[in-house]
């Protein structure tokens, strides 16, 4: 069910507020070009600063405008789980196919205490998939809880962006070959489907859905040549897309691709500097998208 390239949706704001119709005419495109899911509120999303309301909007828009086209993987992190689940009941009830879930991040429990956290919200009766980002959370759903949380009945995958394609094959040993495996960092999919991933949870595809797509599906197909062309094609704009704080290049780069796209950010994220904009505008052209 869940494969492929599967965008990290941003959100769009104009005048300080979720711009709701352009974010449809945006989900809408995505399925054109070939995404195969959706990741609303995200980190890429700017979740962090979205209210359980707008939230919930955003989230139930989402399947809305899919239409079950494509699965909707919703982004419910919390680092209270009390508020992790209530937000993954509102996911639930708005139609998502699944949850997304971090590790709790600030309060740092150790591994029992991220069992405890995530197998509550695998109580929700809804799909989940863990989200491994040790660089933000400053936890790590180590292995071992993995493969223990892998053998609740709803935990059915992970988003691994540990930066370690080690990861890969310890958890594809750990929680069994039909755990769902996908790469949260764009630069490292193609080991990462080499070594047994299905996909990956995407920043660049908000910006370049097709060759995003056409990538996955080349690894799919097992022609290498021809996912490593596309690598080599998208490798400057992965690299650009992080050259300031996330998600300020992304939404740079689709007012570039897509004019008129509103790239306002919610404090405390600030437009990307000028050197950013230059690698971005770069990277479009290395790609081919301008």
């Amino acid at each position: 069910m869940f494969f492929g390239s599967i965008p990290a949706l941003v959100t769009p704001f104009k005048d300080g507020r979720v711009a709701e119709d352009t974010f449809a005419d945006f989900v809408e495109w995505q399925i054109d070009e070939g995404s195969n899911g959706l990741v609303p509120c995200g980190t890429t999303g700017e979740a962090a600063t979205l209210d359980d309301m707008e939230q919930r909007k955003i989230i139930a828009l989402t399947v809305e405008i899919s239409r079950g086209r494509v699965p909707v993987i919703a982004g419910c992190g919390s680092n209270d789980t009390a508020h992790a689940v209530h937000l993954t009941k509102q996911a639930r009830d708005a139609g998502a196919s699944a949850v997304l879930h971090v590790p709790p991040y600030y309060n740092r429990p150790n591994q029992d205490g991220i069992y405890l956290h995530l197998s509550a919200i695998a109580d929700c009766d809804i799909p989940v998939v863990l989200y491994n980002v040790p660089a933000r959370t400053i936890t790590d759903i180590s292995v071992e809880t993995m493969a223990r949380l892998s053998r609740l009945p709803n935990v059915i995958g992970v988003k691994d962006a540990t930066g370690n394609l080690a990861r890969v094959s310890a958890q594809r040993e750990a929680c069994g070959k039909h755990f769902v495996q996908l790469s949260g960092n764009d630069d490292m999919a193609l080991g990462f489907s080499a070594m047994g991933g299905v996909g990956c949870i995407s920043v660049t595809a908000n910006v370049a859905p097709r060759l995003c797509s056409q990538f996955q599906e080349a690894m799919r197909e097992q022609r290498w040549d021809d996912a490593l062309a596309l690598q080599d094609r998208l490798f400057p704009l992965h690299a650009a897309l992080f050259s300031d704080a996330s998600p300020g290049p992304v939404k740079y780069a689709l007012s570039r691709v897509r004019p008129g796209f509103p790239d306002g950010l919610r404090a405390p994220m600030t437009p990307p500097s000028e050197a950013s904009k230059s690698a971005v505008d770069a990277a479009l052209a290395h790609a081919g998208l301008v």
